[in-house]
């Protein structure tokens, strides 16, 4: 008996591959697309994948066309090659705006981008795509099951980016240039006001308005001291029990200590 099911299993598996390779060769779209569906049933989406390939050109405009066109797209969804399902959900959405699976393929687009989104110190031209294709989304469904889910991959992009600009500020201040600290530092905060970084941010101007102070020559010295002990007054201000509370007194002192040459 088990011999007997083991043959049976073979001859199923080899009809199944010769049914594929069959379609694969065949100059009938209409087999293709039949055979497409059966392997993206079986979830062979790279198989359904070559097929979709062959007869997209030919079933534009056919009634079939837009099942084909979804499920060409959630084939390549599923099998993580986000710039195609990107693309191909994004066409979809162009091409049938009147479907059922409308929403469910712009979210899906808007959410393929978001998957090519890189960690924060690389180039962020996919997550500012992706940022732009989920806020869409949110103004034209503001009713979606999908809402929520959008709104929360909305706000880690939007992280990753502040996070970014953050760094990329702060670094001025680690390769000790800082006059260009302070304005990007100053520019952050101007463009992120509700951003999570902002006592870092704000801590870093100080830090490099006191560093640029100190080492500055005299006759630029008591203006720059003053404008550090200006940074460390928006510090404190916007929180009095700062992290950086006992670093950023000592320097303060230092400030105050510098300051008493140019009161005599």
């Amino acid at each position: 008996m088990k011999k007997f099911l083991s043959v049976l299993f073979i001859c199923i598996l080899f009809s199944s591959c010769s049914e594929y390779q069959k379609a694969l060769k065949s100059e009938d779209p209409a087999k293709k697309f039949d055979v497409a569906i059966k392997q993206y049933d079986k979830g062979k989406y790279n198989k359904a994948i070559r097929l979709f390939e062959q007869i997209a050109p030919a079933y534009r405009g056919k009634p079939q066309a837009e099942k084909m066109f979804y499920l060409f797209a959630q084939s390549y969804y599923k099998t993580e090659q986000y710039y195609l399902s990107g693309y191909q959900f994004e066409s979809f959405v162009s091409g049938y705006p009147k479907s059922e699976k409308v929403e469910e393929a712009a979210y899906l687009g808007a959410k393929s981008y978001s998957m090519l989104s890189p960690v924060y110190s690389l180039d962020q031209t996919d997550t500012n795509k992706a940022i732009g294709k989920l806020q869409n989304f949110i103004d034209t469904y503001p009713n979606s099951p999908y809402f929520a889910e959008a709104n929360t991959t909305l706000k880690t992009l939007t992280d990753k980016i502040e996070k970014k600009v953050f760094e990329n500020a702060k670094q001025y201040n680690t390769i000790s240039d800082f006059k260009s600290a302070i304005v990007a530092l100053d520019n952050f905060i101007a463009d992120y006001p509700g951003t999570q970084f902002k006592e870092e941010a704000l801590f870093y101007k100080f830090d490099s308005a006191y560093k640029l102070a100190i080492n500055s020559v005299p006759a630029k010295m008591e203006e720059r001291l003053n404008n550090a002990k200006i940074a460390h007054g928006n510090l404190v201000k916007f929180n009095p029990s700062t992290s950086h509370k006992a670093k950023a007194d000592d320097m303060l002192a230092r400030i105050d200590k510098d300051l008493q040459q140019f009161s005599k």
